[in-house]
C-alpha cells in the first residue's frame, strides 16, 4: 500500500471518527512535494515572527509525506520544541489541516477524543499545512512558546507562499 493511500485510508477514517468539526474544513488535494528552496522561505517568516516577539522557536518543513525538509532551532529554545516541531508539521501534512483544527475536536470531547488514538496526531496548535496553487505540498511545524503564539508563527511561514 502506498503512503498516500494510507493517508487517505487515514483521513477517511478519522472524518468518519470525529464528526462535523473536523468536516467543515474540507482538505486540499497534494501537489509536488516542496523543495528545500521553497521550504526556507516559510520558515524565515515564521522565525522573523518569532524574533520581532522574542520568542525561542523550533521550526520544521515537511513534504507531502511527512520528510523533513528543512528544520532550524532558535537559540535557547526548549530541547523538547525540537521534536514537537517535527511532529506538528507531519500532523497538519498527514491529516491535511491545521493542528489547531485536531486541538479544538479533542476540546470539543466526546467523538473528538478519538483523536488520541490516530497514528502522529498532533492535537496541539502550531503546525499548518503549506500550500502552493491550492495543493497541498508539506506543511509548517513551530514549537517553542504558547500553542496560541507558535501558531502566530506558523501563519507567517503559511503567509509567504500566498
Amino acid at each position: 500500500m502506498s503512503s498516500r493511500s494510507s493517508r487517505s485510508t487515514l483521513f477517511t477514517a478519522l472524518l468518519a471518527l470525529c464528526g462535523g468539526g473536523l468536516l467543515a474544513q474540507m482538505p486540499n488535494p497534494y501537489g509536488a512535494p516542496i523543495s528545500l528552496e521553497q521550504a526556507r522561505k516559510p520558515a524565515a517568516a515564521a522565525r522573523a515572527e518569532a524574533a520581532k516577539n522574542n520568542w525561542t522557536m523550533a521550526i520544521a518543513i515537511v513534504d507531502t509525506s511527512g520528510n523533513l525538509v528543512y528544520y532550524e532551532k532558535m537559540d535557547n529554545t526548549q530541547i523538547g520544541s525540537a521534536t514537537v516541531a517535527i511532529d506538528k508539521a507531519r500532523s497538519a501534512v498527514l491529516y491535511k489541516r491545521p493542528t489547531k483544527a485536531l486541538q479544538d475536536a479533542l476540546a470539543a470531547g466526546g467523538a473528538g477524543l478519538r483523536i488520541l488514538r490516530f497514528h502522529d496526531a498532533m492535537p496541539v496548535e502550531g503546525g499548518q499545512p503549506l500550500l502552493l496553487d491550492g495543493k497541498i505540498i508539506g506543511a509548517i511545524g513551530v514549537s517553542g512558546d504558547s500553542s496560541d503564539h507558535d501558531n502566530q508563527c506558523a501563519t507567517a511561514g503559511v503567509a509567504v507562499l500566498k
